[in-house]
């Protein structure tokens, strides 16, 4: 009998130096424990985790910031976990951080927005290709069985997001 090889949920979350870079709180070193509790489905304290978490890389739904890009690959793992209990809010989240301009559209009238210490254009543009190099995840979660209708209105959502 062969053994199954099962991955830990987020195992990759000691690869991304937390405390070093910066969400709107200031260091992201919080990020990884909110992330794991998404990961354990617990449902009463998903809700005031990702809440926190959207506070944290995509404030007020379309301010991002370095910790983001960064976050986005995690957020993309707990999507694909049916033990998570806010998966169509994730969904959204990704939404929000692919429909991000705020930085972008503030350079073209401040091009010296493009010279600050802090790359928010950058790092606005890095979120979004974060979200768009997993797309392929939506197939997945198109493909599911019985899913229910949140899942499903998120899932089109976000694919017309990284369609249009």
């Amino acid at each position: 009998m062969t053994a199954t090889k099962r991955t830990t949920p987020l195992a990759g979350l000691g690869h991304v130096p937390w405390p070093d870079i910066k969400d709107s709180t200031g260091s992201a070193a919080a990020i990884p424990s909110l992330l794991i509790t998404l990961a354990r489905g617990d449902a009463d304290s998903a809700g005031p985790a990702l809440g926190q978490l959207r506070r944290r890389i995509c404030q007020f739904g379309f301010v991002v910031d370095q910790a983001t890009a960064a976050t986005v690959p995690f957020l993309w793992e707990l999507v694909r976990l049916p033990q998570v209990t806010c998966r169509a809010e994730i969904l959204r989240l990704l939404k929000s951080i692919a429909d991000a301009r705020q930085w972008e559209t503030t350079a073209a009238t401040y091009p010296k927005l493009h010279h600050h210490p802090d790359d928010y254009v950058g790092w606005e543009r890095e979120a979004r290709h974060a979200v768009h190099a997993q797309r392929d995840v939506l197939r997945q979660l198109q493909r599911e069985p019985e899913p229910d209708a949140e899942m499903v209105r998120a899932t089109t959502e976000l694919a017309a997001t990284l369609d249009g």
